[in-house]
């Protein structure tokens, strides 16, 4: 691990407190490399030129205008000049497991996830906002570019509270229904609830003409149950328990859970919505380079 690196690892973050001071700890090492606006999507509708910025496209340059003026211009489009983006995080108990070998929660990922989009979004002078849901929005935080708004959102973020169940299909939608514009939908969740429910509310985004971010975040036990002994399993949004040899429902629920993933994502694809997964023992300097940068060679 280089020196650069090591502030992306999730123990190195995990000491890190509180969340603000983590996540610009994240957003300084990261954000460096990246391009400017990996966020925005492309229009063929020409809306207006502005001034090139060291970090910028260098294929979206006017070499016309330059031409010209001998100065370096860009061709800006229509979703590129007012870009609204609605960041979705889910606080729901579940999103609270961290398992023996993550240092982080599912919610610390998301959390941090979300802190360094929305200072992408930002520093681009663009509008974010922040809705924070668990059986319905339990915060919004209306969208805007103004330069207090990472602050904002990284209050709003401390202040969460972690205490219902999931209902996501019905948070999409009443979010759908409250955003005054097509905009960026992110969408940052466990994803652990009704499959078909689920689909058919981003289907519902996307007829709204919203531009759709999936990232699903699971901790490592979740995908490999690694249990070996006779276990109780409680549930976190409610009060079941289960009694079991994990040796003996291991295969079953690895084959369940992979086939759920699956089918999430593919319904993802067919809808037109970017769909990533995170793992909660990931390095954040991989995947969300990667999550930007395959998002932005699709939409190019």
């Amino acid at each position: 691990m280089n020196a650069s690196q090591k502030y992306f690892d999730p123990k190195v973050l995990a000491a890190v407190r509180p969340l603000g001071l983590r996540a610009r700890t994240l957003i300084e090492g990261l954000v460096a490399g990246m391009h400017r606006s990996p966020l925005r999507g492309h229009s063929i509708e020409f809306a207006q030129h502005r001034e090139y910025v060291p970090g910028d496209d260098l294929r979206q340059v006017d070499w016309k205008v330059y031409a010209r003026s001998d100065k370096h211009y860009l061709k800006q489009y229509e979703d590129e000049t007012n870009l609204t983006c609605y960041l979705m995080l889910d606080q729901s108990e579940s999103m609270l497991y961290r398992g023996q070998q993550s240092s982080l929660s599912k919610v610390e990922t998301a959390q941090l996830i979300a802190c360094v989009l929305a200072y992408l979004v930002v520093s681009q002078q663009d509008s974010a906002g922040l809705i924070t849901f668990s059986d319905g929005i339990d915060n919004w935080l209306p969208p805007s570019s103004s330069p207090v708004q990472f602050d904002d959102i990284v209050r709003v973020l401390e202040s969460g509270k972690h205490n219902r169940r999931t209902e996501i299909s019905e948070t999409i939608q009443q979010t759908v229904q409250r955003a005054t514009k097509p905009g960026l939908m992110i969408l940052l969740s466990d994803l652990l609830d009704d499959r078909e429910a689920l689909l058919s509310a981003l289907r519902l985004a996307r007829y709204a003409r919203h531009d759709v971010l999936v990232i699903q975040i699971l901790d490592a036990d979740e995908l490999q149950f690694p249990f070996d002994q006779l276990s109780r399993f409680e549930g976190m949004e409610d009060a079941s328990q289960v009694v079991t040899d994990p040796l003996l429902i291991g295969g079953a629920y690895r084959k369940a859970i992979a086939a759920y993933c699956q089918a999430l994502e593919s319904g993802c694809r067919q809808l037109d919505i970017d769909y990533f997964r995170v793992q909660t023992d990931e390095s954040l300097a991989v995947c969300l380079p990667n999550i930007l940068s395959s998002r932005q060679l699709r939409r190019s």
